[in-house]
């Protein structure tokens, strides 16, 4: 019977290796992927806030070459500036053009939020099932050891 449970135990325990603890790094990589998307745009829409407020009309700036290489890069005008919108291609917008493409891209990531909670569910599901097989292992160790203890010859309550 002792036996029984520990296959059935360790099966488990595979099923949690195999299964649970890839669902667990996949649904923590969505969310992070949605909140960096969040930020990217809201980081966007303060930089194109800022250019209105102060009435920036030229610019000098560091640009990434890549690599962490940067460049020193001077923009004549501001009133027009190039925004990725997906799939490696630029549009360039004026900034109330911008400040409304960012604005339906929040309401797409807003909306991606019914997914984002799904998945903020999911990780606690999945948390929540590895702290049950642990609590269930922890269990059955201390009732075998107590069994042990309390009866010699192997038989107990539960047997």
């Amino acid at each position: 019977m002792d036996s029984l449970r520990q296959e059935k135990v360790q099966k488990f325990e595979e099923f949690v290796d195999r299964r649970l603890k890839p669902d667990l790094v996949h649904a923590i990589a969505e969310r992070d992927k949605i909140f960096d998307q969040q930020k990217i745009f809201s980081d966007l829409r303060k930089n194109i806030e800022n250019l209105e407020k102060n009435s920036v009309t030229s610019l000098r700036t560091l640009v990434n070459l890549g690599s962490e290489v940067y460049m020193q890069a001077e923009v004549p005008d501001t009133q027009r500036i190039f925004v990725d919108v997906g799939l490696g291609f630029h549009v360039e917008f004026t900034w109330s053009e911008a400040l409304k493409f960012i604005s339906l891209r929040e309401e797409k990531l807003e909306r991606c939020n019914f997914g984002l909670d799904h998945q903020h569910r999911s990780i606690g599901e999945v948390k929540d099932q590895r702290s049950v097989v642990k609590t269930c292992a922890l269990v059955r160790m201390c009732l075998s050891t107590r069994q042990q203890k309390s009866d010699p010859s192997g038989r107990g309550p539960f047997n």
